[in-house]
C-alpha cells in the first residue's frame, strides 16, 4: 500500500499564530532570570543565599513538574474536541496569570520586624504555582512542533519563529523596564542605584507583562488548530474486534513510549547539550543585570538598554538561521554560536573596565545565545521525529536537566558571593566579571564537548521491544498485534 501524504505546509498565518503562544511564559522569563535576584537582594533586602534560594525553588518545581506535565501530557486526550496540547497550554497559561504578579511585589502582611525566612515562606507558594504554569505552557507549545509540520527545515523554520518572538518578548520587558525606570528618575530622581523605592517599579512591570501576555494567549488560542496525533498507549480488543485476519492494508507504525526513550543514548546526547546551552543562555542572562550595576558601575538605566540590545542582536540572529542550517547544516550552525560566545567570554576577560564597547561585547552574547537555543531546539524536535505521541516528555526531560542545572548552578554561585548580606563590596566587582566569564566561556567549553561527541557518535534512535499500534485493517498476529521488532534511523 502506498505511504500516506505528508500534511500540507503549515499556512503562514498559522505559524504566526502558533509563534504568539510562547510569548506569555517568554515575558515572565525575560523577568525571572534577569530581575529576580535583583529585585529579591537589592529591592527587598534578601541575603544572597535567600535570593539563591527563592530562584533554586522555582527551578526545581519547574524541573520537577514539567516531565510530569509531559508525561501526563501525552497520555491525555484532551478537553473534548480542543486538543491535548492546547488543554494543557491553556491551564498553565491561567496558573501564570494568576500568581506571577505576586512574584514581583512585596509581601502582603510583612512588616519590617518581619523575619526574612517568613517572607521567603509566603513567596514559594507563588513561585511554585507559577512554574506549573510555565512548565504546562511550555511543554505543550514545543510539542506542537513537530505535530504541526513534519519536514525538518519546516521545524527550523517553526523553531525559528518561535524564537523570534521569544526575541520581541524580551525585548518588550526591557523596554517598558526602562520607561518605567526612565520616568521614576525623571520626576523622582532619588538614586540611581537599586533599592526599596524601586518595588512599584518591578510591580507595574509584572503586571504590565501579564496583561500583555494574555492577549498574546488568546490569539494562539483562537488561530492554532491542533491536529489529531495517536496517543501513547496499545490499543484494547474491543467487543467486535474480528477473530480472523483481514487483508493486510497497511505496516505497522513503531510506539516508542516514555519509558524506551530512557534506553535510548541519543537522548541523553541531546539532552546533555540542551541542558548547556540553557546554562549558558539563562545564567548570562541571570548575572548580567549584576555584573553591570557592581562590576562595571553603571547606572540601574543600563540594567534594561544592555539586555535590550542583546536581545535585538537575537532577533537579527534568529531570521538568519533558515539559510544558514540549511548551508552548513546543524552542527556547524551550533559551533559558529559557541565560537561568538567563546569571543564574549575572552573580551570580558581581557579587559577588565569595559566602558561604551559593552555594547558591542552584548550584541555577541545575544547572537551567539540565539544561534545556539534555536540549534538545540531545532535537534531536539529532530530526535522525536514522527513520534509525536511522546513529544512532551522528551521535551519535559530535557527541561528537567536545565531547570534543575540552572537553579543548583545559582545557588552555588550565591553561597560563594564574598558579600552576602551587603548590597555591595569591593570584592563584587571581580565575582560578577568571572562569574560571567564561566557561565558563557566555561560552559561553551562544556558545550563544545557534548557537539564533538554528537559529530563523532551521530544520533540515532532505536526501537527495541517497542509495542507496535495496528493501522486500521491490520492483520491480527502480523501487523496488529504486540512483538518484539527492531529498527533504527538517523535523525538529520
Amino acid at each position: 500500500m502506498a505511504e500516506p501524504e505528508p500534511p500540507p505546509p503549515l499556512p503562514a498565518l498559522a505559524r504566526l499564530s502558533f509563534a504568539l503562544g510562547h510569548f506569555l511564559n517568554d515575558l515572565c522569563a525575560s523577568m525571572w532570570f534577569t530581575y529576580l535576584l535583583v529585585f529579591a537582594h537589592a529591592v527587598l533586602g534578601f541575603s544572597t543565599a535567600h535570593a539563591g534560594a527563592l530562584l533554586l525553588v522555582g527551578q526545581v518545581a519547574d524541573g520537577v513538574c514539567t516531565p510530569l506535565v509531559g508525561f501526563e501530557s501525552d497520555r491525555s486526550a484532551g478537553c473534548g474536541r480542543y486538543g491535548r496540547r492546547k488543554s494543557w497550554h491553556l491551564a498553565g497559561t491561567i496558573c501564570v496569570l494568576l500568581t506571577f504578579p505576586f512574584i514581583f511585589s512585596p509581601c502582603l502582611g510583612c512588616t519590617e520586624a518581619t523575619p526574612r525566612w517568613a517572607a521567603l515562606i509566603y513567596f514559594v507558594p507563588f513561585v511554585v504555582i507559577f512554574q506549573f504554569g510555565w512548565a504546562a505552557t511550555q511543554i505543550a507549545h514545543l510539542s506542537l512542533i513537530p505535530e504541526l509540520v513534519t519536514s525538518d527545515h519546516e521545524k527550523v523554520e517553526l523553531t525559528a519563529y518561535r524564537y523570534a518572538f521569544t526575541v520581541m518578548a524580551n525585548v518588550t520587558v526591557y523596554s517598558v523596564a526602562w520607561l518605567l525606570l526612565h520616568f521614576q528618575l525623571g520626576h523622582t530622581g532619588p538614586t540611581d542605584h537599586l533599592g526599596k523605592h524601586d518595588i512599584h517599579v518591578f510591580r507595574n512591570l509584572a503586571l504590565i507583562v501579564v496583561g500583555v501576555g494574555a492577549v498574546f494567549s488568546f490569539l494562539f488560542h483562537l488561530g492554532t488548530k491542533e491536529r489529531c496525533a495517536p496517543q501513547a498507549r496499545p490499543p484494547e480488543p474491543q467487543e467486535h474486534t474480528p477473530l480472523l485476519p483481514r487483508a493486510h492494508k497497511s505496516p505497522p507504525r513503531p510506539l516508542l513510549l516514555w519509558k524506551h526513550w530512557l534506553l535510548e543514548p541519543a537522548f541523553y546526547q541531546v539532552a546533555m547539550l540542551y541542558m548547556a546551552t540553557r546554562l549558558i543562555v539563562n545564567l548570562s542572562q541571570t548575572y548580567i543585570a549584576m555584573y553591570l550595576t557592581n562590576s562595571l558601575r553603571l547606572p540601574k538605566k543600563f540594567i534594561a538598554t544592555i539586555p535590550l540590545v542583546m536581545y535585538v542582536s537575537g532577533f537579527i540572529s534568529s531570521l538568519l538561521m533558515k539559510p544558514v542550517n540549511k548551508w552548513i547544516g546543524r552542527n556547524l550552525t551550533y559551533f559558529a554560536g559557541l565560537l561568538i560566545i567563546l569571543a564574549f567570554a575572552s573580551w570580558v576577560v581581557l579587559d577588565s573596565q569595559i566602558e561604551a564597547e559593552v555594547y558591542g561585547a552584548a550584541v555577541l552574547l545575544g547572537a551567539g545565545s540565539a544561534t545556539i537555543l534555536v540549534t538545540s531546539l531545532s535537534m531536539t524536535a529532530d530526535l522525536i521525529g514522527s513520534n509525536t505521541h511522546s513529544g512532551a516528555f522528551v521535551y519535559g526531560a530535557m527541561s528537567f536537566t536545565d531547570k534543575v542545572a540552572n537553579g543548583l548552578a545559582v545557588m552555588a554561585i550565591q553561597n560563594l558571593h564574598p558579600c552576602p548580606t551587603q548590597l555591595c563590596c569591593a570584592g563584587c566587582v571581580e565575582f560578577y566579571r568571572w562569574v560571567m566569564v564561566l557561565v558563557t566561556g566555561g560552559v561553551a567549553v562544556v558545550a563544545t564537548i557534548c557537539l564533538c561527541c554528537i559529530m563523532i557518535w551521530p544520533i540515532r534512535v532505536r526501537f527495541h521491544d517497542v509495542a507496535v499500534l495496528p493501522l486500521a485493517g491490520a492483520v491480527p498476529g502480523e501487523a496488529g498485534s504486540t512483538e518484539e521488532r527492531s529498527r533504527s534511523s538517523t535523525v538529520n
